[in-house]
């Protein structure tokens, strides 16, 4: 066999049913080994490599299969990182496969060779951003290297692999057999110990303000019906972080959305006043945890936190834990499930949290007067709660909503209500703008039958266009709406307040009186056979995605959105040295 071919059929022999690639001359015998496997693994090649990345991460996120990229050696696989850092800092799995120069060359300076520090060095390159990179120089080393691939990006904690291979290796022969068939079911469900289990449940039990805080792993694991049945059994309110939205039907009375400095009020207010913190697959980021100053999202300690992660690294970073468990969540909330099912009878830890959610409910009725009466103005430019509140209306409950990184994101970050998992996709840890843009199209291949609508801002978009292309090549129809500022609204906005309202390339201007510029994006979608839209009044967008989503084709909304409303601040968000806000609604609270 080829080595290209032994590539080829392993990804088919693993179900992987899409390559996301780009042609160079450094992969044309792996793109020809997909030539003769088009009925089995269809090859999509969209006009950048990061799209390509981007694609696959998203796939990832609604599928929990992995699928691969194909890139060529030089700028091609350069063009990799960062869509490959947007996927390892949130945990979603691709397998990117690049191409290298030819071995005999290696060293000799040829076309496209890193060589400056090791021979064919891509694997240097995007080592910080994959959780392995193998590089095989010969034919017989493909069957072991792509077996240790395909079970490393699933196991644990998911994450990207790089498979690195030398021109000459995909097209020189060898009597090789494939890798035996592996089922890429995820993680193995590590379990805690038994003293773990029974340790959470005699903290959550004795607790009198017992708060849940529930991360990606809660997603990536696929436990939201443990993770209701727990919340249900003893009462518990839920914060959660982006990538969790949905794991709790975000219109039961326990969700309180997203905590930190741009979540809701009730959230960081349960976090302030908790007395134990269960966190189950969440890393405390700066964002989730208001920059972990002291009494504006938490109060660890004196709050005490039981911290279970599959990445045994991740327990302790930023909080030091009275109980950390390595565990995947879905095995653990079972474990929890069961120890509470043997001891029975909760009544006494649900009547000892009453007057606890009677404070809670409290507070998001208070949060809900504060916001409610923004979500019906009808303004021109439109007001960005109602643009999220009528986004929120018109989609069905299964519609799966890309945001990419920008201001943007911030409002669906506060407002948005995800009723199922795997339906929010977000740029959380790397924050890369393009992955809304371009993972939509991702999205959409992987879950066909749902509705998929990426909001994304006027600068994000413009930094991946092509994305229209491929769309109407490949008939992927999805609806973009561009969240039209003229600025890069949520950097221009930091500048604004830290720096004395002084403001410099952070907003779009054209012409001598600076007038706010950006191209007419409705009728950029159009020249590529894209229908699109421009919508500048509130009361008109409903309509306009209404018949976007109906449309069942590529679909462009430019949409365009005050710049000057700012989304209410609950938390803080410290860039050091410059000092930390307040609030824009309610007050710290410090122990």
């Amino acid at each position: 066999m080829k080595g290209a071919e032994i590539i080829a059929d392993t990804l088919i022999q693993e179900q992987v049913p899409y390559v996301f690639g780009i042609c160079g001359h450094g992969n044309v015998g792996m793109l020809d080994a997909l030539y003769d496997r088009q009925d089995r693994i269809k090859l999509i090649s969209p006009r950048h490599e990061q799209t390509a990345g981007h694609m696959a991460d998203a796939y990832f996120r609604v599928a929990h299969r992995p699928v691969a990229t194909l890139t060529s050696c030089g700028p091609g696989s350069a063009n990799m990182p960062m869509s490959l850092a947007c996927a390892q800092a949130d945990s979603s799995a691709f397998l990117a496969i690049t191409a290298n120069v030819p071995t005999s060359q290696f060293n000799r300076a040829p076309f496209q060779e890193s060589y400056h520090h090791h021979q064919a060095d891509f694997p240097s390159v995007v080592r910080p951003y994959v959780k392995r990179s193998f590089q095989p120089s010969r034919v017989d080393m493909l069957p072991t290297a792509m077996r240790q691939a395909m079970h490393l990006m699933t196991s644990g904690r998911p994450g990207p692999v790089n498979l690195d291979v030398p021109y000459n290796v995909f097209q020189e022969e060898d009597d090789v057999e494939l890798p035996a068939r592996r089922a890429l079911t995820g993680a193995s469900r590590t379990g805690a110990s038994e003293e773990g289990v029974a340790r959470t449940v005699d903290l959550l039990l004795g607790a009198e303000r017992p708060l849940l805080f529930v991360g990606h792993g809660v997603t990536l694991s696929e436990s939201g019906t443990e993770l209701t049945a727990l919340v249900d059994a003893l009462n518990i309110p839920v914060a959660m972080s982006p990538n969790a939205m949905g794991t709790l039907d975000m219109a039961h009375p326990l969700s309180l959305g997203f905590i930190g400095r741009n979540g809701t009020w009730a959230a960081n207010e349960a976090g302030r006043r908790c007395d134990v913190l269960l966190t189950i697959g969440a890393r405390f980021d700066d964002r989730s945890s208001s920059s972990w100053v002291p009494g504006y999202s938490w109060n660890i300690p004196p709050t005490r936190l039981i911290h279970v992660d599959i990445d045994v690294a991740e327990i302790g970073r930023n909080y030091e834990p009275e109980l950390g468990i390595a565990a995947d969540a879905r095995t653990f909330l079972r474990q929890v499930l069961a120890e509470l099912g043997r001891r029975g009878g909760v009544e006494g830890a649900r009547a000892r949290t009453r007057a606890w959610g009677e404070r809670i409910a409290g507070w998001k009725r208070e949060w809900e007067r504060h916001t409610a009466p923004q979500f019906a103005l009808d303004t021109s430019p439109m007001r960005p709660e109602r643009v999220v509140a009528d986004v929120q209306k018109v989609v069905p409950d299964d519609t799966i909503l890309v945001c990419d990184s920008g201001v943007h994101h911030n409002w669906f970050m506060q407002y948005w209500c995800a009723r199922r998992p795997q339906r929010m996709l977000n740029s959380w840890g790397f924050s890369a703008m393009g992955f809304g843009v371009s993972g939509v199209l991702g999205a959409k291949l992987a879950a066909p039958q749902s509705p998929c609508v990426a909001v994304v801002g006027d600068g994000g978009f413009t930094m991946t266009p092509h994305v229209l292309c491929t769309a109407v090549e490949y008939d992927i129809p999805v609806v973009w709406v561009i969240w039209n500022n003229y600025a890069w609204g949520a950097i221009r906005d930091l500048q604004l307040g830290a720096f004395g309202g002084r403001e410099i390339g952070t907003s779009f201007r054209h012409g001598p009186n600076g007038a706010a510029y950006n191209p007419d994006f409705a009728a950029m979608a159009r020249s590529c056979g894209v229908e699109g839209v421009k919508v500048g009044r509130s009361d008109d967008f409903a309509d306009a995605l209404k018949h976007a989503i109906a449309a069942n084709r590529p679909f462009v909304i430019d949409a365009e959105v005050d710049a000057d409303v700012k989304p209410t601040s609950v938390g803080t968000w410290q860039l050091p040295p410059l000092p930390h806000p307040e609030p824009a609604f309610g007050q710290p609270w410090r122990p």
